[in-house]
Order: C-alpha cells, then structure tokens, then sequence
C-alpha cells in the first residue's frame, strides 16, 4: 500500500517516526542491555520491550534494529567496539528502513486504509501470520530478519496466540521486539519465552528538553509545566501542551496528591466535566494518569511486597477493564470516574496502612 493511503497509527505528531530518529534518551542502561546482548553472539530470539507509553520503547526497538541489520556479525569489530547502538543514517541499509523498504525488517502495528471508515482498535491477526511467514522465507540480504511488534497490548486472543507460535519456533538469525505498555497483561506463555527489557519513564527535565528540541510551540513555562506533568511520557507530555487539558492534568494531580484523602466535591466537578463524546480525549487522558500514577506508585514502593500493593494492583486492573467498556459500549462516564477515584483512594489507605 503506497505511503500516501496510510495514516501512521504510531507515529506521534510533531516528532518524526521511530525509525527515522537518530537519537535515544534517558535509557542509556537498556540500550547498553543490548549491546551487550547482540556482541556476546547469543542474542535472544524474542524481547519484551515494556514500559509507559512515549518513553522510548518504539525508537529503543527501531535504534536496535538499525545496529544490527547494519552490522550482521555480532563478532566484527565494529560491534564489539560500539559504545552504542548508534547507526550512520546515511547509509543505503538506514535509507531502507526509513523507506518502509528493507526486505528483512517487517512491523506489525495498527494499519488504517484512508479509504475505510473506522480507525482499528487491535492489530490484525493476519498481519501477525504475514509475520509467521515472513519469519519462514529467506533473507533478503542474507542476515537477520527482525520483526517489531508495536504494541502487543493491541493484539486480541487470536493475534496473541499466533505471536507465541512465531516465538516458540524461531528460525536462526531471527529476532522479534515485542513492545507492550503493559507487559504483565501479555500471556503467560509469551511472558516466559521472551528477555524482559522494562524502560523507566524519563526524567522531567529530558521530556522538557526533548520538547523544546522539536520545536515545539509554548512558552518555556509551559513547556516545564507539561514535562512536571508528564509521568516521564513525551506522548502525554504533548497532550498537556494544551491549556485545556494541562489544566485538567494540574486538578487530576491535585486529587492524586491528597490521597488517601478524597475531595469528594473535586472528583464530582472532575467527573461532570468528562460528560459528552467531545470530551473523549479528555477522558482518555485522566485514565492514562490514574494508571500510570498507580504504576508509578506501585514502582516506588516495589519492595514492600506484592501483598502490601495488591490493592493498588486491584484497582488499575479493574480501572483499564472498566474504562475499555465505557468506552465500548458508550455508558455513562460519571459514576465510573466516581467510582475509580473512591476505589483508589481505599486502596491508597490499605496499602500505606499494612
């Protein structure tokens, strides 16, 4: 399908794509995690790439890929070298990839036809077996063929399924990024076969420069403003460049700062304002808040032990579920932002009080 037909579904506005970036910032440990992988000649067939949305997981992937498909032998000295994964754009291999054009390097994402009415919610399960097929030919260019799964959270059943069936029987010289925001929701089984690589979210003060070096509209106390307000996500961190929903991050940020402490009167006005299908974004933004404040939350006191953070744990799993349906079958968002905030706030208060 030609270029101009497809609207790309990961690609976030005003930054250039994944693959067309050359820099990576504030995960230099997971980049070194890899090259230490890719030299030792044992690189894993399968990664689980996991961590917030807009932190670095699609351009770590895209980074990595460039580096090998650039340099096919891990043992060359250029590789064992490296102190990076750091590719020469300019190079026929990296004007492939750019491209859309390099035989061995296959993407499986959310594809939308401009000519089509609806924008997907899942990844094809077909795409996924053109993957499988792909995964059984021969390289085009005679060294490794890599597949970048973005994201896995995006697959249904099926498409899981037939994920775990191309990582349980790899052929050689073939590797698979799996990126998820939520690794733990993947199955088991694809969990298990898979090296974990979990991404932190960016420091506040790397969001604030990326957006000022792309360029981005706002005045510099904005610009800080979106960053504080970020969870270390460049994608939300563009969304709060907006003063309407900046302001809605600051009353969110707010409620989330005085638990276990509810302002009952604050989450109704913060409820009543989500009402009505214009405020879909806004809504989709005080969802990704609450459960990356509870995973941020959940981070921090990671060494307490899991019975301690089961609340938390409790109310982001049924907060995504039940934000899904909302949104599935249109019901009334009010009682369900009520109804999140009390439960978050109950958990807060069990968890700080074992």
């Amino acid at each position: 399908m030609a270029d101009a037909e497809v609207l790309e579904l990961d690609r976030l506005a005003g930054f250039p794509h994944p693959r067309e970036t050359g820099g990576l910032f504030g995960q230099d440990e997971a980049e070194r995690v890899l090259l230490e992988a890719y030299r030792s000649g044992r690189m894993p067939h399968a990664w689980l790439i996991g961590g917030p949305e807009g932190v670095g997981k699609a351009t770590l992937a895209y980074r990595a890929a460039k580096f090998i498909l650039s340099h096919p032998d891990p043992l060359s000295g250029v590789v064992q070298n490296a102190k990076s994964l750091a590719t020469n754009l300019n190079t026929p291999v990296i004007h492939r990839i750019i491209a859309q054009a390099h035989p061995d390097l296959m993407i499986v994402r959310r594809e939308i036809d401009l000519r089509k009415k609806t924008i997907p919610t899942l990844i094809a399960v077909d795409l996924v077996r053109e993957a499988l097929r792909f995964f059984g030919s021969t390289s085009g260019e005679g060294g490794w063929r890599i597949a970048i799964v973005d994201v896995a959270d995006d697959l249904n059943r099926n498409g899981a399924n037939a994920l775990l069936k191309m990582i349980e029987e790899p052929p050689e010289r073939s590797i698979i990024f799996l990126l998820a925001n939520h690794p733990a929701r993947q199955l088991p089984t694809i969990r298990s076969r898979c090296r974990k690589l979990m991404l932190n979210p960016l420091a506040v003060e790397i969001v604030e420069a990326i957006l000022r070096g792309n360029a981005t509209s706002g005045s510099p106390d904005l610009l800080r403003k979106a960053a504080e307000l970020s969870e270390g996500s460049i994608r939300n961190a563009m969304q709060f460049l907006d003063a309407k929903l900046l302001s809605l991050g600051e009353k969110v940020t707010g409620i989330l700062n005085r638990l276990p402490d509810l302002n009952r009167q604050a989450v109704a006005q913060l409820a009543d304002s989500l009402t009505g299908r214009d405020q879909d974004q806004s809504f989709d933004l005080v969802v990704t808040f609450v459960t990356d404040w509870i995973v941020a939350e959940c981070g921090q006191r990671a060494g307490e032990g899991a019975s301690i953070l089961a609340p938390l744990a409790e109310v982001w799993e049924k907060g995504t579920r039940s934000a899904r349906d909302v949104d599935r079958f249109n019901l009334d968002r009010r009682p369900f932002v009520i109804s999140l905030f009390a439960d978050l706030a109950e958990a807060v208060r069990l968890s700080r009080a074992a």
